[in-house]
């Protein structure tokens, strides 16, 4: 664990008694004592949980300009929206592969804020360095704020607690005052509950996580890990880079097109999706739910009466539904309401091909 990087948290966690293991280079929560995964999914999915993710990346594109020179890099189209809002968008090779999943918010024409996957930060910089014209700074400030999820039902009641703002809309943001601290108050989430994202300075992460535990105790609410914050994420079929995303798997693939602007004139591989595209790809992602009794795991291979069709990319056993769920990477020959058999760990499991969430998505509610 000696090379491992801490988040300013670290200390609370280890404190509670949470399983810490390396998530892309951090030392980070995976659980609890008092229920473990189970019971913080439940805490999210019923009241409200808090997640440290301070391990994923921030970084800052400043100058004239910014805003057109991020949108001639990335996928999805800058143009879609203005100041305070916030949008899903990939970082692409020429080659269509994901090179990194994250969200963009725009803070004004020439200040554009990035939040990265951890282990992907230091890369996406580094491409947007290298392309970025003279009077475009882009900073690495990985280290400089912490992030906290605040997710579920009572979400709201908990940030309104400390004086936070709420009334924002779904992918929108508000810089607020913490007790004379600046707090980015995100409407933003990873689990399909209503619920926020809190960037405070890296320093203050430490009385922000104190303040919002002692809120959420009128609600029953929990400290959740990156377990359950994976269980969620599957539910909803959201996708993880590195299992659902990656070099070799596109968004065309990932049925992620709908974070591509297809309209704009350039963004990084723009040429290998359209032309992926236009051809409909080798493969394509779809949810698996299961229907005899196992847990599917990423790698398992998915077959049609004993003929491999395809490859699960993410699979959990869902809390809510109380079975299996995955998602899968099949070729075009398998559709929707398809009956597919898993093979997890030499044992045949029944499946039926489904369009994620598995569950009813409550993100975007009033």
């Amino acid at each position: 664990m000696a090379d491992l990087k801490t988040s300013p948290l670290h200390e609370r966690h280890v404190a509670l008694g949470a399983k810490m293991a390396d998530f892309g280079g951090w030392d980070m929560p995976i659980e609890y004592p008092g229920g473990g995964v189970v019971a913080e999914h439940t805490a999210v999915r019923e009241r409200v949980g808090i997640f440290d993710v301070s391990h994923l990346g921030k970084a800052s594109v400043t100058g004239p300009g910014a805003v057109d020179f991020v949108n001639a890099c990335l996928t999805n189209d800058l143009r879609k929206i203005g100041p305070g809002k916030a949008q899903y968008t990939m970082c692409c090779a020429e080659s269509g592969g994901v090179v990194d999943d994250l969200i963009q918010y725009v803070r004004a024409e020439d200040d554009v804020f990035l939040i990265p996957n951890a282990a992907n930060t230091t890369e996406v910089v580094r491409l947007l360095a290298e392309a970025a014209p003279e009077g475009i700074d882009v900073e690495n400030l990985h280290d400089a704020y912490g992030i906290i999820a605040v997710q579920g039902p009572q979400a709201d009641e908990v940030v309104r607690a400390l004086g936070l703002p709420t009334e924002h809309d779904y992918m929108g943001f508000a810089v607020a005052d913490w007790d004379g601290r600046p707090v980015i108050v995100c409407r933003t989430g990873y689990t399909g509950e209503r619920g926020y994202e809190l960037v405070p300075r890296w320093e203050d992460s430490v009385a922000l996580w104190d303040a919002l535990t002692e809120a959420m105790a009128a609600y029953d609410g929990l400290p959740c890990g990156l377990g359950a914050r994976d269980t969620l994420r599957t539910e909803m079929g959201y996708p993880l880079h590195g299992q659902d995303l990656s070099l070799d798997i596109t968004p065309v693939q990932a049925r992620a097109g709908w974070a591509v602007g297809w309209k704009k004139p350039e963004f990084w591989g723009r040429e290998a999706l359209a032309a992926e595209k236009a051809a409909g790809p080798a493969r394509q992602s779809w949810g698996l739910l299961v229907t005899g009794r196992g847990i599917p795991r990423q790698h398992c291979t998915v077959t049609v009466d004993g003929r491999p069709v395809g490859e699960v990319t993410s699979g959990t056993f869902s809390p809510t539904l109380r079975q299996g769920i995955a998602l899968a990477l099949l070729e075009p020959s398998v559709g929707l309401g398809d009956d597919v058999v898993i093979d997890v760990r030499g044992r045949e499991v029944a499946a039926t091909v489904v369009k994620p969430p598995f569950v009813q998505v409550q993100t975007r509610q009033a």
